[in-house]
């Protein structure tokens, strides 16, 4: 059962910060040295009669410009910043993805709950590392390898379903498309929590799990209010 708390200004208490004009080449290199994570380039996007559209060739392409273009993507990725470089001068609009279970899992949630538990999370003075913000209005939080494996069961310790309350590990054999990846027309990947040297030693996912199921839980609960 929720717990009922005071309102809490979620948009005011996780600002997102002011995004940089970085180029999809830089960043990827920046990625690979920096934070030695691995980065493989994907799709991109083409300009076609006036509009854009997807490199892959699907007009209906759910995720343009933001997915891995070739079945091999896991043995193409790289942590190296040379390869990186090379690759992305071969096609410089080419998507940034990182592969997950490898240096890093992410946990996936709605954007709403994801500013909640960011709320949450500052009054209660936990260590953060990165978190995405995508253009369909999700949110990732990075945290260690192995929390894809963990979350489902941590998730239904504290009362709820992971697949109920919306919220997915994504581990070995997934991705994630990083900042400043943009799909289609939406827009672009943004960091709602910018990595530095401050958040490069990620949580675990027990330290994460408790927040970020609560304001899944009570999102769902409020949405199912909504409803007419």
């Amino acid at each position: 059962m929720l717990g009922v708390e005071e309102p809490i200004g979620v948009m005011e208490a996780a600002q997102v910060p002011q995004q940089r004009g970085e180029h999809l080449l830089d960043a990827a290199v920046r990625y690979a040295e920096e934070r030695h994570w691995d980065v493989f380039p994907g799709a991109w996007l083409e300009a076609v009669g006036g509009g854009e559209r997807c490199s892959c060739g699907d007009a209906g392409c759910a995720l343009p410009g933001a997915h891995a273009d070739q079945a091999d993507w896991a043995g193409r990725a790289t942590g190296s910043g040379a390869a990186a470089r090379r690759m992305w001068s071969r096609q410089p609009r080419a998507s940034v993805l990182l592969p997950t279970g490898r240096t890093f899992d992410a946990l996936e949630v709605p954007e709403s709950a994801g500013f909640l538990a960011l709320a949450r999370m500052e009054r209660m003075d936990l260590t953060l590392g990165p978190v995405t913000r995508t253009p369909d209005r999700r949110m990732l939080f990075f945290v260690l390898p192995g929390a894809a494996a963990k979350a489902s069961e941590l998730v239904r310790g504290l009362g709820w379903s992971a697949e109920a309350i919306d919220l997915t590990g994504l581990g070995e054999g997934h991705y994630v498309a990083a900042p400043p990846t943009r799909v289609g027309a939406r827009g672009a990947v943004q960091w709602a929590r910018k990595p530095t040297h401050a958040n490069r030693w990620l949580p675990d996912v027990d330290e994460l799990i408790s927040p970020l199921a609560y304001a899944c839980a009570r999102e769902t609960a409020d949405a199912r209010t909504r409803v007419p």
